[in-house]
């Protein structure tokens, strides 16, 4: 398993990254504990998930967490410092959001170029504890599309329910419809 370096700017990724392969490896339950987990296993684990963490800190976060013992208080203090208290995770999910709304398909650019974007943004939201739903982003994508798939837009809508659709099924429908035209 390769290692993610945390370097203040990619946290979400960095957390995703670290919990499954902390998890992989059985050792997210000292990060986590399982209400049944025996006291001794996790104090084993224990070690190993905080030289884990430890090896996955740029120089000057790994000076800041070093201090602490139990890879569970090196993970909670760098979830506060990155995702923060309640006002500013709010604050950040409301700048979010915005940057979502404003979100649109450059001129030129590729469907699955635009996917990936909103796609980030999913990944964004779910650093800060909350989901993008399937019904936004359906509706996002199917709003932006090119001139050329609007008639695929016009199909997916008079003959689906995309309040119910998934995101992948919108864009499964949308690529096949591309690949056709």
């Amino acid at each position: 398993m390769s290692v993610l370096v945390l370097t203040g700017d990619n946290y979400t990724t960095w957390a995703m990254k670290v919990e499954a392969n902390l998890d992989a490896t059985g050792l997210w339950e000292a990060v986590v504990p399982a209400k049944d987990a025996a006291a001794a296993v996790v104090a084993k684990k224990d070690k190993l998930a905080r030289a884990y963490l430890l090896g996955a800190l740029s120089e000057d976060l790994l000076m800041q967490v070093s201090m602490k013992k139990m890879a569970a208080e090196v993970w909670a203090s760098l979830k506060t410092r990155f995702v923060g208290a309640d006002r500013v995770r709010a604050a950040r999910l409301a700048t979010l959001h915005g940057e979502f709304e404003r979100l649109r398909m450059a001129d030129g650019e590729s469907l699955d170029a635009f996917v990936g974007k909103i796609g980030g943004m999913a990944v964004w939201y779910a650093g800060l504890g909350t989901t993008l739903g399937d019904a936004e982003m359906v509706k996002k994508l199917l709003d932006l599309v090119p001139d050329q798939l609007y008639a695929a837009v016009a199909g997916i809508e008079q003959f689906c329910d995309v309040t119910t659709m998934t995101f992948e099924e919108a864009l499964s429908r949308l690529k096949a419809f591309d690949e056709r035209s």
